[in-house]
């Protein structure tokens, strides 16, 4: 692939995406982070925050940190783990439930409970910028005992998981509970969802949660090495529900809501963005636990998985990933941004695993449609959603709870990561 689609993925890092949530997302005056910013760049401190949005931003500039070299003596590094104390602060002050265990899902601006329900989505996401975090600590020199502290706080929370979100009748995690972990009717992520006992989007954000602490917690705290078995046996049996479970292979697309018995909630939606996404995040995983049977099991269909995102949901003619099937039969050809990060994810991880010239050039389409339409050279940062057209969608806003530095930061990252760049 030519270098210089590395070189202006790590302009696109470190001089748009990483500079533009430092300088526009933190409430100075509330603390923590706006809950929407609109597309002129104007954060709006009355909405609520969630648990997502703080994890995001945690795990993205402890990431991005570790890229740079984690030391304090690299201002880039110490400009992010700023970014990342920020956030750390935020979310073990007002999200932190000391009584129950466990993350709130949202707060108001004052900090104060909104829904206080487990959505183990958001909890996953915490564990996962938790992990992150401590090993970006672990990484600047004299902070090894804080680091492990971090660590601990990233290991009370997959205890918890373990031991109330696990389904230990037919695999994997419940889609929320109560306060207090109990059972509860009201388990939607947003409205765009619905009520479920399981969902493919939570599993999927489980899975890369512990991928990531089983990734972290030998670089830690490597005496933990009970607590990595168990993790490895939790990460094998998600890698194995994704595969066995959640995807449909009579069209190799990943079905979205399911019943505590894996049957299907009877809605039927594709979703390109999540599958491509789940190509490389199975894969990930898979490659983590280093079992040649499992691997074996599990290449040729994330190939499959990738293979389809790409005949159904890439538009050659444009170069964007397009949304996602509805029931109906339509296609939202929308060009969401995470879908065109993920896109570039995962055509990349399947050009590694085959070679196949097809997804090599469908990285470099993607990429080439993000820096002509996704971009907004004006203000920073990616719309959230273009037309197919290239036409931006400005009633929806640059960021907030659901649109933060995750996505297309990590898009970037796991690219020169994985180059070498």
């Amino acid at each position: 692939m030519d270098d210089k689609i590395f070189a202006e993925l790590r302009d696109e890092l470190t001089n748009d995406i990483l500079p533009y949530w430092k300088k526009w997302a933190c409430d100075k005056e509330n603390g923590g982070f706006y809950g929407a910013i609109g597309n002129d760049n104007k954060g709006d401190a009355n909405e609520w925050r969630g648990i997502v949005m703080v994890s995001r931003f945690l795990w993205s500039y402890s990431a991005a940190a570790r890229l740079s070299g984690s030391s304090a003596s690299r201002p880039e590094a110490s400009s992010c783990m700023d970014m990342a104390d920020w956030a750390y602060s935020y979310m073990m002050k007002n999200f932190l439930d000391i009584h129950n265990g466990g993350m709130f899902w949202s707060v108001r601006p004052d900090g104060s409970p909104l829904v206080s329900r487990k959505q183990i989505y958001g909890n996953a996401f915490a564990l996962y910028a938790l992990s992150e975090y401590a090993a970006a600590t672990k990484e600047i020199p004299g902070k090894e005992e804080s680091a492990r502290y971090i660590m601990g706080e990233a290991l009370r929370l997959f205890s918890f998981l373990e031991d109330r979100a696990l389904d230990r009748e037919y695999g994997g995690y419940w889609e929320a509970l109560s306060q207090d972990w109990k059972p509860t009717a009201e388990t939607k992520l947003s409205d765009k969802d619905i009520d479920c006992d399981k969902s493919m989007n939570t599993n999927l954000h489980v899975m890369e949660a512990y991928a990531n602490l089983f990734r972290t917690l030998p670089l830690v705290c490597p005496e933990k090495k009970a607590e990595l078995e168990q993790l490895r046996k939790s990460l094998e049996a998600l890698v194995r529900v994704h595969v066995d479970k959640i995807l449909d292979r009579k069209d190799w697309h990943l079905d979205l809501y399911f019943n505590k018995d894996w049957s299907r909630t009877g809605r039927d939606e594709i979703s390109y963005g999540h599958d491509i996404e789940a190509s490389w995040l199975i894969w990930e995983a898979t490659e983590l636990l280093n079992d040649a049977k499992l691997r074996d099991y599990v290449r040729p269909v994330a190939i499959a998985i990738a293979d389809t995102a790409l005949r159904e949901g890439f538009d050659k003619s444009t170069g964007g990933f397009e949304d996602k099937l509805e029931p109906d039969g339509s296609r939202r050809t929308i060009r969401v941004w995470w879908n065109q990060a993920e896109a570039i994810n995962g055509f990349y991880n399947a050009w590694e695993m085959t070679g196949d010239e097809k997804y090599r050039t469908a990285v470099e389409k993607v990429w080439a449609w993000v820096k002509a339409f996704q971009l907004d050279k004006q203000n920073g940062e990616w719309f959230q959603e273009v037309t197919k057209e290239g036409k931006p969608c400005l009633d929806q806003v640059k960021g907030g709870n659901w649109k933060t530095s995750y996505h297309n930061a990590r898009c970037c990252m796991e690219l020169l990561r994985r180059s070498g760049k």
